[in-house]
């Protein structure tokens, strides 16, 4: 199974931009998709983004449309979250995560690696 681990959180005013990165090791993003969630205080985890990673399509939560984008590096066997015009209602936990369950996949139980999430926070 994959090893998943994110970095690029931090503390941002209301309206800045953080680029999240997940990078794979003990194995490859081969195939299926890969995508973000984020778990915010008191509030359960909920779907952010995916992208098919050898097609490259992609979709978001309607939250986040426009000031997200999610994008992967093959050759790296990275993937990346770029947030921009971020709110304080984008403080979560971050997590990325791999999976092959297509019909599940804004859900957490369709993916089976997950990283251990970086901690976003934006101030007003």
């Amino acid at each position: 199974q994959v090893q998943l681990v994110e970095s690029g959180g931090g503390l941002v005013q209301a309206g800045g931009s953080l680029r999240l990165s997940c990078a794979a090791s003990g194995g490859t993003f081969s195939g299926g998709f890969v995508g973000w969630f984020r778990q915010a205080p008191g509030k359960e985890r909920e779907f952010v983004a995916d992208i098919s990673w050898r097609g490259g399509a992609t979709e978001y939560t309607d939250s986040v449309k426009g000031r997200f984008t999610i994008s992967r590096d093959n050759a790296k066997n990275t993937l990346y979250l770029q947030m921009n015009s971020l709110k304080p209602e984008d403080t979560a936990v971050y997590y990325c995560a791999a999976g092959q369950w297509y019909a599940r996949r804004w859900y957490t139980d369709g993916y089976d690696s997950w990283g251990q999430g970086t901690q976003v926070t934006v101030s007003s």
